[in-house]
């Protein structure tokens, strides 16, 4: 195939003397060896071949020295046996300045500036030089135009941090006649120079009453606004009594103490922490722990009411009853509360605030949290309120052991008192369920509700409300029957799965057996005994009327009329004697 016309053809120089000129070749020819394209370059001002070697990879470029000439009207020609095709570029040499690329950086700074200087090879050309500042925190700055001096160029870059390193590098173009950047010079990192720190530490502390006076732990850390400006880091912590102005007592550590413990008596105290570097101290961080008065419950705040607080995905929130007394607010927690030391944090607000989202990468689920806040004026805090909560309640580690048992043929009453509804436990307890099923059925007392378990068998349900509720009492339960039961504790997160049953047997009813003896047992018996004594019992309960005439009262002589024996009045001495008047007796 004919070869194809050169792309991007151009032409530049570094000094206005050598000119180099590159293009990129067409597609493949398929003609090889000595039919392969062939390229010439030609000055059509001069009507002369360029005197050049042409050299290609993946561009083909070629070099010449032009001597005095300014204007050029440079033609590239490729060819082969089946054709041929070209390309030129006319151009001003001046317009046409692509410069060597700066070299030999060095500076001179002090603690805010950079005064960066570098020598070049284009002497002939006035140049351009733009300066590229990568800064610490991944920041890229152009900062453009240089001092140009005869053998070498320099700019002061401002406002740069104290004791910071910043990575530099230069390029630079044609002032007057603008045609590209050169490369970039070899990367220069610089460190400015120390500064006194800058900004204030942020403290707090954490007080605990002993024997004749205080034990203060004092925090501090270095807050975003914070700049230790320099190396050597240290830290001096000095406190005093406020009143009688007494020589204050002074502790030094190293930068890698951010906590230390001190002791005072029962005083107010001036706190200050500073931070300390190889030029200076920062500005004093004050603290003014108040004078004891005795009563624990100025540190401790026990009268206060702890109050739960919610968790979400990001954190905790925590919200308060602002006054307008105060020109800050303090927040401290436990990053670890079940450890000790327990990594105790803090975080300042400004007066206007009245909530907050706290937030730690130590936060986990099923650890409750408790926080502290404060309210700060004139560098003196004091306990506001107390907040207690979870990043997302859990179910309860364990279930309530049942420690005592009370039966009767139709109830039971279980008993959990020692069961913890502390922070120990993974979520706050809300309540108990208790669930009760026989043995070998399905559970349907009266008053409660259906729980249906994995394996499809039913057990009945009852819900405690109060977790101060330690006691049930489960009842229209059936005599002489085993039953399985469990008590489960609950919070917001659920609770765990039912797996371990405690059983009982239920009594007999004593009340049916009496019912028993009454109706059935104690009849029989009276019947059979009845039946053994019936002689004996018939003499008892209907004896038999005897008949005058056996009786020895008539034993005397006798005395009929008609045929019956007849008692003369002679015959026997009567105890009292009673006369009527009847006329059938005056008869007889």
């Amino acid at each position: 195939e004919p070869p194809d016309t050169p792309n991007n053809f151009s032409c530049q120089t570094q000094d206005m003397r050598i000119v180099t000129c590159t293009w990129t070749q067409g597609g493949d020819t398929y003609l090889y060896g000595r039919n392969s394209p062939k390229y010439t370059l030609s000055e059509e001002f001069s009507q002369k071949p360029v005197p050049c070697t042409v050299s290609c990879s993946e561009q083909c470029w070629c070099s010449w020295d032009i001597g005095q000439q300014r204007i050029c009207n440079i033609t590239v020609t490729v060819e082969n046996p089946l054709g041929k095709k070209t390309a030129v570029d006319v151009f001003d040499v001046t317009h046409r300045v692509y410069p060597a690329a700066p070299f030999q950086l060095w500076e001179e700074c002090t603690d805010t500036e950079i005064t960066l200087y570098w020598k070049y090879h284009n002497k002939g050309v006035e140049l351009f030089c733009q300066t590229e500042v990568l800064h610490p925190d991944g920041t890229v700055e152009l900062h453009n135009g240089s001092d140009t001096r005869l053998h070498y160029a320099s700019i002061t870059l401002h406002g740069l941090q104290p004791y910071t390193e910043y990575t530099a590098r230069v390029h630079c173009g044609a002032a007057k006649h603008f045609w590209r950047w050169s490369e970039w010079s070899e990367a220069q990192t610089i460190r400015t120079k120390e500064a006194t720190p800058s900004g204030k530490l942020d403290i707090w502390r954490e007080i605990t009453p002993v024997l004749g006076g205080r034990n203060v732990t004092l925090f501090w850390k270095q807050p975003p606004s914070f700049q230790a400006n320099g190396r050597n880091i240290s830290y001096e912590v000095t406190w005093e009594k406020v009143e009688d102005g007494s020589k204050p007592e002074r502790l030094s550590f190293s930068s890698v103490y951010n906590s230390t413990r001190i002791s005072i008596d029962n005083h107010s105290y001036r706190i200050s922490i500073m931070a300390k570097n190889n030029v200076n101290y920062s500005l004093p961080s004050v603290l003014i722990i108040p004078r004891a008065t005795g009563k624990r419950e100025e540190l401790s705040g026990s009268e206060l009411k702890e109050e739960q607080v919610n968790g979400t995905d990001d954190g905790i929130f925590i919200s308060w009853e602002p006054g307008h007394v105060y020109d800050s607010y303090i927040i401290d927690w436990c990053n670890f509360p079940m450890l000790q030391p327990c990594d105790l944090q803090w975080k300042t607000f400004e007066p206007n605030t009245s909530s907050a989202l706290i937030s730690s990468g130590a936060f986990v689920p099923g650890v409750r949290y408790n926080f502290h806040i404060y309210g700060s004026v004139a560098n003196r805090a004091s306990l506001l309120e107390k907040k207690t909560g979870y990043l997302r309640e859990l179910p309860p580690l364990l279930d309530p052991t049942v420690e005592k048992v009370e039966l009767t043929f139709n109830a039971v009453t279980l008993s959990w008192e020692s069961y913890p509804a502390n922070e120990s436990q993974s979520g706050f307890v809300r309540g108990y369920h208790v669930y009760v099923s026989p043995v070998q059925e399905d559970c349907s007392l009266k008053g409660s509700k259906k729980h249906v378990l994995p394996d499809d068998s039913v057990l009945c349900k009852y819900t405690i409300e109060n977790p101060e509720e330690k006691r049930y009492t489960v009842k229209h339960l059936l005599s002489n029957t085993k039953y399985k039961l469990v008590v489960k504790a609950y919070t917001d997160g659920g609770e765990t799965p039912i797996v371990n049953f405690i059983y009982i047997d239920t009594p007999f009813n004593s009340n049916k057996l009496y019912l028993l003896v009454l109706l059935v047992i104690l009849p029989s018996l009276v019947a059979a005994i009845c039946r053994w004594k019936i002689k004996w019992v018939k003499e008892c309960c209907c004896p038999v009327i005897p008949s005058p005439n056996k009786s020895k009262v008539l034993s005397f002589k006798e005395f009929k009329i008609s045929s019956e024996k007849v008692l003369k009045i002679s015959d026997c001495v009567p105890d009292v004697l009673a006369v009527d008047n009847k006329a059938e007796d005056q008869k007889l």
